[in-house]
């Protein structure tokens, strides 16, 4: 599960993070920064940014328990 959540949550953040590109051309067409964050904030291809980077960070804090996990229990201690 966390290669297929690290591959989805990447896939997410990359095409949220492409149309977040895409829509700073509109501070080119005289929005201002405020109106721009209020109309990001509304797309739902946008919150894809936000919601790969959530599914990223539950599919590797599985792994880093299990680091921490096998650090603890090791049978040799320095």
């Amino acid at each position: 599960m966390n290669l297929l959540g690290a591959l989805l949550g990447s896939v997410l953040a990359s095409i949220g993070l492409t149309f977040i590109l895409l829509y700073t051309n509109l501070l080119t067409m005289g929005y201002s920064f405020s109106l721009f964050v209020n109309f990001i904030s509304k797309r739902l291809e946008c919150l894809l940014f936000i919601l790969g980077l959530i599914v990223l960070i539950f599919s590797f804090e599985r792994s880093i328990k299990n680091v921490l996990l096998l650090r603890r229990s090791t049978k040799f201690r320095r």
